[in-house]
Order: C-alpha cells, then structure tokens, then sequence
C-alpha cells in the first residue's frame, strides 16, 4: 500500500465528514499527531486501525486503500 495515497484518502474523507484533525482524533482516541503522521503517509495505519478509521468515516476500507491499490497494479 502507498501509505502517502492512503493518507490523502483518509484526509479527504475525513473533510467530506466535517471532522477537523483533533475532532477525528478525539474521535479515535489517538494522538493527533498520529492523525496528522497518517495523513501525510509518514506512518501506516495497520489493518485494524484502518476499519476504525473506515468506520468512523461511513466507508469501508477498500474505499480508503482503492487508489492505492489501482495504482500498484
């Protein structure tokens, strides 16, 4: 997975719901710098993060991961 694509599906989606980065993380009960770090691509979220966050947003996780998956192939 292209982390930095996956981060910036996570930040559009995460606009597209209204949540600022400390609204999401409070959300999530994470730092936010742990948002901020996923979002940027400089971390990974593991998988079950990943369905946190998808939950959260209204989407599944393929949704988030799609791009990146296109792109790899």
């Amino acid at each position: 997975m292209d982390a930095k694509r996956v981060g910036k599906r996570i930040k559009a989606f995460r606009k597209l719901k209204g949540y600022t980065q400390i609204d999401f993380a409070k959300e999530l009960d994470v730092s936010i710098a742990q948002i901020g770090n996923i979002e940027r691509g400089t971390k990974l979220a593991t998988d079950d993060f990943l369905e946190m966050i998808a939950k959260k947003l209204s989407v599944s996780k393929d949704e988030i991961t799609m791009e990146s998956l296109n792109s790899e192939k």
